[in-house]
């Protein structure tokens, strides 16, 4: 059986994050066969919410998961994913993680 790009991304991140599909359903807020259909059949388009809470649950972006052509490795999806978060958080917030970045890089 043949499975489509997104199947293999969801399989792949869900294994590397260590989630079983009940785990994954239940951090997307989906069922669990739902979940298995997307990893191992050719379902028609899942709805943008669907794929955007999977995404979030795996910690990369929706269009990472869509993307058909591009191979973007996962580390440049999970780095667009926490920007896109970062983005909308408080200045105070971004202040303190910016501090933190900054006391990281004084050990090197």
């Amino acid at each position: 059986m043949s499975t489509t790009p997104l199947a293999e991304k969801i399989r792949t991140l869900r294994k590397a994050k260590g989630f079983t599909l009940d785990k994954l359903a239940e951090l997307a807020d989906s069922s669990k066969s739902y979940i298995w259909e997307l990893e191992n059949k050719n379902p028609p388009r899942p709805s943008a919410d669907k794929i955007a809470k999977i995404a979030a649950a795996l910690g990369v972006t929706a269009d990472y998961l869509l993307d058909t052509k591009a191979s973007v490795p996962v580390e440049e999806a999970t780095d667009t994913a926490f920007y896109r978060k970062y983005q909308t958080m408080k200045p105070t917030t971004k202040e303190r993680i910016r501090r933190m970045v900054e006391l990281w890089g004084e050990d090197e």
